[in-house]
């Protein structure tokens, strides 16, 4: 009994810095999200417009870019990708209208 016990309260500790953050935080690292994202994807999109996961996954900030491809008259998409601890940012190849359909407000 004492050892599933133990391994409650363990997991239960592993899980509290999820709970432990504040929505100010969460805005902030969406902030981050998009700002890196933008910036990273400015040589291939004009006019973007991003979706930001609020909270990403537990290692990724993730976020969908779309907007009119740089010397071109298409409509495309990247999927972006920010590590957390690293604070990297990294596009992923471009996605065009026939391959994924994207609408950001």
């Amino acid at each position: 009994m004492h050892r599933l016990s133990g391994l409650t309260i363990a997991v239960l500790l592993a899980a509290s810095p999820a709970f432990a953050s504040s929505d100010e935080a969460w805005d902030e690292f969406a902030k981050e999200v998009e700002a890196k994202c933008l910036n990273t994807a400015a040589p291939n999109l004009e006019n973007a417009k991003i979706a930001v996961d609020p909270f990403g996954s537990e290692r990724f900030g993730l976020a969908i870019l779309t907007g009119k491809a740089k010397g071109a008259d298409a409509i495309v998409s990247y999927i972006c990708v920010m590590d957390k601890q690293a604070g990297t940012v990294e596009l992923g190849s471009e996605l065009t209208a026939d391959v994924v359909g994207v609408t950001v407000p």
